[in-house]
């Protein structure tokens, strides 16, 4: 409930339909998220402040340069007309000017054919000089009848400058994205130690006693207390439904041994009989056998809902033999052997009572869905196979078999609610075996329960 990650998917099992963890895509946990924000944060506007400020320079900088070459030009061509006679100064660094009169026009043309094509205005020239040097300057141009004048404004410490800004902007973005790191993991924890906390403590918590320690009191009275005081709640109420469900499953049982007692003790008392007819010891026989099969139940259920393995060792063919026995006299007349094969010695470490309901729900379908043939079961290894020569399973049937409550598209009208077989799994899950079902190679079903090895 706890944990940072999301649970990924159960994807179900395809013979037992029971749930299987699959590894979904990756999803970062909390503390990463935020850690993860805070460095996209951080650099995402330091670099939007670099790119601001760098915006600004420039901008800054390109409008007070044409600011002051518009100024230099106008007063250039103002002193040359005062005074043609001499070429006037021009008192600025980074300037170089240059007067072209009517009579050198064509040779501008040929010299700086760029200057030549230029408006008045201020223009942006670069690129590699012949000795492969590389220029950068801006050109102020006033073109007048009488002459025509330029004004260059060397832009290369400009550039070099501007350069060592971007290094610098760029070196605080690496600094303060490296800062909100720090800060994303400091935070991070700091939020998130109250949560791995409360993890922590219900991971500890498996459930040894009935009532368990409260956890807001150990949380202080936030968002995780409230989460805290939620699951308490929570706890509670399922805390109570499952001591409901364990006292009702006590009651239950006590309640039914004792007129299954009764039954067993008088089917006994009248099986001493000499003198009774066959059809009358039949019947004994079939009330001693059903009233066996009621109290392996009753103990297999019992153990289910304490999630308690019980006591014990049993032989298979034994149990199996008990079995089918059972069934051969129900048969009512139907054209079906029931035939037990394999290895008589293989014991398993159960008690009697649990095996009987895991292998009685299966032969006891294998009985009911076959109308002629045979029902084997074959002992071998350390599993045990139920074959029938039924009309079979389908491959939808057999992914969904084990849920509760499904019943076959082959059930038909049968009587049965599809929990006999959901038992066999939860039993397989409390004892370590493994259950299967499949389709026969031509028809019927393959049944196949395998047993832990033996520790």
């Amino acid at each position: 409930m706890a944990s940072d990650t999301a649970s990924p998917p159960r994807k179900p099992d395809p013979v037992t339909g029971r749930g299987e963890r699959r590894r979904g895509p990756y999803r970062r946990r909390l503390r990463s998220r935020i850690i993860v924000s805070f460095v996209l944060l951080g650099f995402c506007l330091t670099a939007l402040f670099a790119f601001a400020t760098n915006l600004a320079r420039a901008r800054v900088e390109n409008q007070l340069v044409e600011d002051v070459m518009n100024r230099n030009i106008n007063e250039y061509a103002h002193r040359y007309f005062a005074d043609p006679s001499r070429n006037p100064d021009l008192p600025v660094q980074q300037m170089r000017a240059r007067i072209v009169g009517p009579d050198k026009f064509e040779a501008l043309r040929q010299e700086e054919p760029d200057w030549y094509e230029f408006r008045d205005g201020i223009h942006g020239l670069s690129g590699v000089d012949e000795r492969g040097n590389p220029f950068s300057y801006k050109l102020a141009v006033r073109k007048t009848p009488d002459a025509w004048f330029f004004l260059a404004y060397d832009m290369t410490e400009s550039l070099r400058g501007a350069e060592q800004l971007n290094r610098a902007l760029f070196f605080s973005v690496l600094v303060f994205s490296a800062l909100s790191l720090v800060l994303g993991w400091w935070s991070a924890s700091k939020v998130m130690k109250p949560v791995s906390d409360l993890a922590a403590r219900l991971r500890a918590y498996r459930g040894g006693t009935s009532d368990p320690t409260p956890l807001a009191p150990r949380f202080p009275d936030d968002e995780v207390g409230q989460l805290a005081q939620a699951l308490d709640d929570y706890s509670a109420r399922l805390t109570e439904v499952v001591q409901r469900d364990r006292e009702f499953n006590a009651d239950v049982s006590h309640e039914l041994r004792t007129p299954l007692a009764v039954i067993r003790g008088a089917t006994e008392l009248l099986l001493t009989r000499p003198d009774l007819d066959p059809k009358v010891l039949q019947r004994l026989q079939r009330i001693q056998r059903a009233e066996q099969q009621c109290t392996d139940l009753i103990g297999a259920l019992l153990l289910l809902s304490r999630n308690e393995r019980g006591q014990g060792s049993s032989n298979v063919a034994r149990v199996a033999e008990q079995l089918l026995d059972s069934h051969r006299a129900q048969l009512g007349g139907k054209p079906l052997e029931l035939v037990l094969e394999g290895d008589r010695e293989l014991v398993i470490d159960a008690p009697e009572s649990a095996l009987s309901v895991a292998l009685g729900n299966l032969i006891g379908n294998a009985v009911k869905y076959s109308q002629e043939g045979s029902v084997r079961v074959l002992v071998t290894g350390n599993r045990v196979e139920v074959i029938d020569s039924g009309p079979g399973l389908s491959e939808q049937d057999a992914a969904k078999l084990f849920q509760r409550g499904y019943r076959g598209t082959h059930a038909g009208h049968s009587q049965g609610g599809g929990i006999g077989l959901s038992i066999v799994s939860r039993l397989c899950d409390l004892y370590g075996w493994q259950v299967n079902v499949r389709p026969g190679v031509d028809r019927g079903v393959i049944a196949t329960l395998t047993f832990a090895p033996a520790g």
